[in-house]
């Protein structure tokens, strides 16, 4: 039972609000997570929100006690992640809300971060605080899926993205590939890259284009460029960490360095190679309302498919949003751990 009298309602929309905060810096905070906060003083009226600031700025949750002042004690405080109890870059949030005195801390999801994990929550109620968690929780594991991945496992969750044909061609004959989709589709295509730590393409692909890889069209920070083998001295693509080796002992390394998401850009040939090693968590595919006409064009994955039916790759489509002319379908594993 809420201590305010917060109606189930009332915790979903407090929660969605600070769903749509987080949305508003995704592409700040990381490698913090992007976390929204609201406050509901007891005396409802006016409400206060927070989110997470670029490292080594406040979190959602100091944000929005700042805003709170007196107006905190005895409120809710909704937040989309647990909060921490760790010192890091900024004292703990769990202390904050305490000396705030917060009667009821409403959580998205716990962190699975081993310097949180629960240790938060804990804190809270042993302080008296009355913790509820789970409050729109798949909405907010699929907002924070990046980072709660590679807080599991180490390693960045992996988006794909492709851009063909309606009949799967990502060029034609000759190789030529731009533009297969439109202003809009390209547009989109900048936001996952802002919202990504780093973009990985290979070699071949920098010798055939030679993309930049950089943020345009969208305001958003240059994630890490990665090239797998070796781009040539002059290629728009420098400064670039050039990493050969397995994909698995790549992802390793890229989540040694905080890399949270990981934009695979391809081509054909490396994007087949992140699939058939089943290390994607999601693909983004763009569709034009275009078509080859035929079987010489460059395929979306290049390499061995399917042999039988029965091996074809499923998994759930999540998405699908027009975009101009275009469509973007986006798809995840049957079984997502995120």
């Amino acid at each position: 039972m809420a201590l305010t009298g917060s109606s189930a309602a009332d915790d979903d929309a407090a929660m969605g609000r600070a769903i749509e905060l987080a949305a508003a810096v995704r592409t700040s905070t990381s490698p913090n997570p992007w976390v929204g906060c609201v406050i509901e003083p007891a005396s409802r009226g006016e409400s206060f929100e927070g989110a997470t600031h670029p490292p080594g700025g406040p979190h959602a949750e100091v944000v929005a006690l700042a805003a709170a002042g007196d107006r905190a004690r005895g409120a809710v405080l909704y937040t989309t992640l647990e909060p921490c109890s760790h010192h890091g870059r900024t004292p703990p949030c769990t202390d904050a809300i305490v000396a705030a005195g917060i009667a009821r801390v409403v959580v998205g999801v716990e962190d699975p971060d081993p310097q949180v994990r629960g240790a938060g929550i804990d804190r809270l109620r042993a302080e008296g605080v009355e913790v509820d968690v789970g409050v729109r929780e798949d909405e907010v594991r699929a907002q924070l899926a990046p980072y709660l991945t590679h807080r599991r496992t180490g390693r960045p969750y992996v988006v794909l993205k492709l851009a063909a044909t309606l009949d799967g061609r990502t060029s034609a004959a000759d190789g030529s590939s731009r533009w297969i989709t439109g202003e809009a589709a390209r547009v989109d295509a900048h936001r996952l890259r802002a919202e990504s730590d780093a973009v990985v393409v290979g070699a071949g692909t920098v010798r055939a284009d030679d993309p930049s890889l950089t943020v345009r069209h969208v305001a958003g920070r240059d994630p890490l460029r990665v090239v797998l083998g070796h781009a040539p001295p002059g290629a728009k693509v420098h400064p670039a960490l050039e990493l050969d080796g397995a994909l698995d002992d790549i992802l390793d390394e890229l989540g040694r360095r905080q890399v949270l998401q990981v934009l695979v850009e391809g081509g054909a040939t490396v994007a087949g190679d992140f699939h058939r090693a089943g290390v994607v968590d999601r693909y983004v595919v763009y569709l034009a309302p275009a078509l080859a006409g035929g079987d010489d064009g460059r395929p979306v994955l290049a390499g061995p498919g399917a042999a039988t039916i029965a091996d074809l790759w499923r998994g759930r489509i999540v998405d699908v949003t027009r975009l101009g002319d275009d469509l973007r379908i986006e798809l995840e594993r049957a079984c997502s751990p995120a």
